[in-house]
């Protein structure tokens, strides 16, 4: 069994959990991983950041390729041919950005998501709508596009709660993984019970 938390462990239920299993790991920054981890600061990194490239790295050997998770934030997160993860961004996701111009505006009201995605807004609500919508659509792509001009062809994996509402909304091909993060886990798991 793989225990991994972005929030933190509850150590009594973890050290009962130890005693009754044949093989336990904990995914923290010193964990064998099968990819190298060239992040300057791991143990700030999100285990959902790193085992989300480990898992497009399992799903996609020997390719480049951008895992972009849409969640409350969305991570952008690059790993090479070489099984190398270089790092990557974090910005807003869709419903912080809906919060965020309500929470910090006096009069804008508190939106959300619409399959709606033409460009501009006719009205404080469509435009609201529309430039949060179109905001992150133009995120993705700037940076799909960006990572491939920079390290050539590029398989581009979209997960995390919001990624159906993206993934038909894109220019570039995608593909939509929703349990990449478990995928990875389960390959940190293994390699760490098969490798040693």
């Amino acid at each position: 069994m793989i225990v991994s938390s972005v929030k933190g462990y509850s150590l009594p239920g973890i050290k009962k959990l130890q005693h009754h299993l044949n093989h336990y790991l904990e995914l923290n920054e010193e964990t064998t991983l099968p990819v190298t981890n060239l992040y300057q600061t791991p143990e700030t990194l999100g285990k959902d950041r790193i085992a989300a490239v480990v898992g497009a790295s399992a799903l996609f050997p020997d390719q480049n390729i951008l895992v972009i998770d849409a969640g409350t934030a969305i991570t952008y997160d690059f790993i090479n041919k070489n099984k190398e993860y270089l790092g990557g961004n974090i910005s807003p996701g869709l419903s912080m950005r809906f919060q965020a111009l309500h929470q910090f505006t006096n009069r804008l009201p508190l939106l959300q998501k619409e399959e709606d995605i033409e460009l501009l807004g006719e009205n404080t609500s469509k435009a609201i709508v529309r430039g949060v919508q179109n905001g992150i659509i133009f995120e993705m792509n700037n940076y799909i596009e960006s990572i491939s001009v920079k390290n050539g062809s590029l398989i581009t994996i979209l997960t995390g709660g919001d990624s159906n509402f993206f993934d038909n909304k894109l220019k570039y091909p995608i593909f939509v993984e929703s349990d990449l993060v478990l995928t990875g886990l389960n390959k940190i798991l293994k390699y760490n019970i098969y490798a040693h």
